[in-house]
Formats: structure tokens, sequence, C-alpha cells
């Protein structure tokens, strides 16, 4: 008979019921844990839906499916909040397929959402809901994981700011046009009185020119008819008096138009490489001379002053003109200043000089005089413009000046205040070349006459002229060859005859000038000297302002004498060819 062990067995029932208990126990804390769950899960899926239906912004998430279009080319709308038919413009979307929607653009939005889905990288743009008219700001994101096929779009209806936009684009533009309709109005204006300030300067100047010539031709005709009634009437006491005045006013008049010709850029000029600081020591006798002993002179060269090339002899006329206009600026005496000095100017610097960006040297005058007020500063270059008293100057020194430094490819500056004196700043380019030596042409008087057997051929339009320089070699001893225009005096040149010296006008009718001419006649007389006789000529005519050698050239009008140096100067040249 088996024995019940009771303690055992209680043992066995307590352990039973404790493991009942632990199990039971575990029962409740599942439940526990459940219902906690399921309490948060109820929470976050409050604050979801409260979330997505206050958001101002629209947002909704949609569904892709495989349409008769191919696949994810349509979706439906599975969730919308409030702010979508605000911000869309389309109501009750949820269930809502897009072709159903929008079918005429439901390809452009398939393609943009689809792109999101396919890579995952979510997208922020701008675009015009066609079908409602609203312009859209939008941002896409990709629900995971991938195989939902789902993209939550989140936008803002920016229509407002796009019109805002567009009316601003349209205010801005016509704003633009209205400004560049405004400039051009006073570019006109401004052009207008450009021309008007240019007819009033030319009225200026041709009256000046009127006046001061009619002054010179009185003097000139005047002269000349009382030489012939004095002539006639056998009185030859008083003809060297008339035509001593005759000449006097004739050369008054030369120096009128070299004024004139030297303002409007358009003298004959004879550049060379140009030492200035030797050009300045070799007249400072003559400035110290010219301007006085009440006039201290100081001069102050640069050392290692780049040279320059430009006409010597207009140099030293420019700097002497600006040394007694600084002396007339110190009626009771002063100091004048020249100085030197290499100039580089950069970008800034050059525009404010009117100037190329380069290298300079400058030439300046500077006095302690009265000074010059704006407005007299704004009118100095001015043709016959002066505030000197009547009969005391032409108002023509400063606008040659003007005129000859800037056909020379450089530019004068004005710096000056009342009653503190004046600087005048000559910039000149520098020259890379040599200028060791600054060229000077010796004269060699003409008295005696030339041996013969040299002949010369004049080639000019003007019948005067030809008799006048024909007239000057038959007393020199030379034999002499006309023609009036430059086809003429190529068939000369062309010929066997021996020419010596061609003496030429730069402007010549027939289709040839003076300088064609020249080149023409060198190809087959390569050693051939030509003198150039002009009133007028261009750089680009005598070569960009440089003569080949065996070249010269002798401005018009011209003293006889003058010409016949230059003549028996350019034959002599070299001994006999």
């Amino acid at each position: 008979m088996t024995v019940i062990d009771l303690d055992e067995l209680r043992r066995k029932i307590a352990a039973l019921e404790a493991e009942n208990a632990r199990l039971r126990a575990l029962a409740v804390a599942d439940n526990t844990e459940l219902a906690r769950a399921e309490t948060a899960l109820a929470d976050s899926e409050q604050r979801y839906r409260t979330l997505f239906n206050s958001i101002d912004e629209g947002f909704c998430i949609i569904e892709f499916f495989d349409g008769p279009h191919g696949p994810l080319s349509d979706y439906v709308h599975i969730e919308a909040n409030p702010a979508y038919t605000l911000h869309a413009g389309i109501p009750n979307v949820v269930g809502q397929k897009l072709r159903e929607m929008v079918p005429d653009e439901a390809d452009g939005w398939a393609e943009l959402y689809g792109g999101v889905l396919r890579t995952g990288v979510p997208i922020r743009f701008e675009r015009e809901l066609i079908a409602t008219g609203r312009h859209l700001e939008l941002a896409a994101f990709r629900i995971e994981p991938a195989s939902r096929r789902q993209v939550a779009v989140l936008f803002q209806d920016i229509t407002k700011r796009k019109r805002a936009e567009a009316e601003a684009q349209r205010f801005n533009e016509t704003l633009e046009a209205r400004v560049e309709e405004a400039i051009a109005e006073r570019k006109q204006a401004e052009e207008a009185l450009r021309q008007s300030q240019k007819m009033e300067a030319v009225g200026q100047l041709t009256g000046g020119i009127a006046h001061d010539f009619n002054n010179l031709l009185t003097g000139i005709i005047g002269s000349l008819e009382l030489l012939e009634v004095r002539l006639r009437q056998g009185r030859t006491s008083d003809i060297q008096r008339y035509v001593a005045a005759a000449q006097g006013a004739s050369k008054r008049a030369a120096a009128l138009t070299h004024r004139l010709l030297a303002f409007s850029r358009r003298q004959t000029l004879d550049p060379k490489p140009t030492d200035v600081n030797r050009l300045v020591m070799d007249m400072e006798e003559l400035i110290r001379r010219t301007v006085g002993p009440q006039i201290t002179l100081e001069v102050v060269t640069a050392g290692g002053l780049w040279s320059t090339l430009i006409d010597a002899s207009q140099l030293e006329s420019a700097l002497l003109n600006l040394c007694i206009n600084a002396r007339d600026a110190m009626p009771e005496g002063g100091r004048i200043t020249i100085e030197t000095a290499n100039k580089w100017l950069d970008d800034r610097a050059a525009v404010e000089r009117d100037l190329p960006p380069g290298q300079y040297l400058s030439l300046c005058v500077t006095d302690t005089g009265t000074g010059m007020t704006p407005e007299v500063t704004a009118r100095a270059f001015d043709p016959f413009f002066t505030t000197k008293p009547i009969g005391q100057g032409t108002g023509l020194g400063l606008s040659m000046v003007y005129g000859f430094v800037r056909q020379s490819g450089g530019q004068v500056r004005i710096y000056s205040e009342v009653g503190s004196g004046t600087t005048m700043c000559l910039y000149l380019p520098r020259h890379y070349g040599d200028a060791s030596e600054i060229p000077t042409i010796t004269s060699t008087t003409a008295s005696a006459r030339a041996p013969t057997g040299k002949t010369v051929l004049i080639v000019d339009d003007e019948p005067s002229v030809r008799m006048l320089v024909t007239d000057v070699l038959e007393d020199l001893g030379y034999a002499s060859i006309e023609a009036a225009d430059g086809p003429a005096g190529l068939r000369i040149l062309e010929s066997e005859a021996e020419i010596d010296l061609l003496i030429s006008d730069v402007g010549l009718p027939g289709g040839i000038n003076g300088r064609q001419l020249a080149d023409a006649a060198r190809v087959t007389r390569p050693d051939l000297k030509v003198l150039f006789i002009t009133g007028y000529a261009e750089n680009a005519i005598i070569g960009n302002g440089q003569l080949a050698p065996g070249m010269r050239i002798l401005t018009k009008p011209f003293v006889v004498e003058t010409l016949a140096n230059r003549i028996h100067d350019m034959i002599g040249e070299d001994g006999k060819r």
C-alpha cells in the first residue's frame, strides 16, 4: 500500500499554486502592457490626426498604381487634410485618381512624384496647377517602405506672391523703360547743349578769325596799293616801308593760321625722339630773359626721364607759351617752377586724364599767381578766349598748346586755385627708342649760287607756288621741271630725266597725293630726296607723323630764304649723288 506524503503533496501544491499565481500575474501584466500599447497608439493617432487636420499647409498621401498609361502612371489620394481644398482649390480629393482630377496635366505630376517614389530623394519645387490657376510651392517625400508605393506631399498656395512678383517685375520693367527714356532724353538734351556750345565756339572762332584776318589783310592790301601808287608816281623812298608792313602782316597771318591748325590738331608735325630734360635746360636761359627779373625761375628735372616722340620745336613753343602765361598771372612778381617726371598711369589715373593706361612723362609749369576760377579753367582751351585786356592776348595760346599735345598722343591738365597759383601739366607718351641726340637741322646760307647740273622737280597744283619755287631755284642755279598734279609728276619720275630733289605739295589733284607720289618714285629712285611743302597734312598722309630718311617737311606759308636754305641743304647732303 502506497503512503501519500502529505508534506510533499503540500509542497507540490504550493509550487503549483505559486506557478499558477506567477502565470496569472504574467497574464495580468501582459494585458496591462497591451492596454498601455493600445492607449499609446490611440494617443499617437489622435495627435497625428490633430496635426494633420490643423496645419495651415495642404497635406496629402498618394498611393501609386500601374495604369493603362504604364507602371506608376497614376495614383489615388488616400488621405488629405482640410487645408488641401483651401490651397489647391479642389474639394473631396480622398479616393480621387489623378487622371480623373486633372487629366490634361496628369503626366507631369505623375512624372514628378513617380521620381520621388523610384529614387527616394525628396524634392521641393514650384508649379502651377493649371486646372485651378493656383501657383503652388510643394515638397514631397517617399513613405517607407518603398513597397507601400506611397508619397507624402506638403504644399501651399503662393498665387498672391507670384502675382505680386509679376506686378513688381512689370513695374521694374516700366521703371527701367522710363529711366532709359529719361536717360535718352537727357542725352539728347546734353547733345543739344554740346551742339549749342559747339556752334557758340564756332561763332566765337569765326568772329575771332574774321577780326584778326581783316586787320592783317587791311595792312597787306593797303601796303600793296600804296606800293603800286608810289611806283607809278616814281616815288621810291617809301617803298621799303610798305614792303615791310605787308611782310609783317603776312607773317602774323601765317602765325595765326599756324595757331588755328595747332588748336584743331591738324598742323604738320615732325616728331623725333626727344630728351625733354635737355630741351628744358637748353631753353632755361631764354625763359629767364623772357619772364624778366621780377620772376624767380626754378627748374627741377627728373633723373632717368624717359624720352618721348614729339616735334621738339613745337614743344619748345608750348613750354615758352606756358611760361609767358605764368608770368602774366604774376604782375607783382613770383615764382615759376618747371618740373619733369616719369608717370605710370593705371586704369583709374588714365581715365581721369582721358588717356590710355601706360607710361608717360610729365612736363609741368607751376606759378604762384592769381589762379583760375572753375569757370575760367573750363574755358581755358577755347579758341580766342582770354582774360587779358584787349590787345594783350589773342586767346589762341593755350588752345594751340592743347591741340599740339593731343595731336602728339598726350594730354594737358590744369590744376588751379584762386589766390594759390596754377599748375599746367603736359602728359606725353613714353618713347622706347633712343633719344641720346635731339635731332637738329643745320641751316646753310644760300646766298651763293649752287653748282650747276642739279635738277629739281616741283609738283604743286597752285601756279603761284610753282612760280615762286622756280624763281628760287633759278636764283640758286638749279634747273627745274614743273608738274601740276600727281600723275604728271609720276610720269616725269618714271622717265629717264635726272632728278636730284622732288619738291611736292602733300595734297594734290589727280588721285595721287604727295606722299604716294614720293613712295612710288622711290621704287625706282630709292635715294631720291623729297621735300614736302604743305599748309595742311594729316599724319596718315605723311606716315603717322614720321618721315623716311631723306624726307623733310616745310610748312606753308614759308619765308623764301627758308625755302632756299632747305633746298640747298638737302641737295648738298651726302655730297654728290
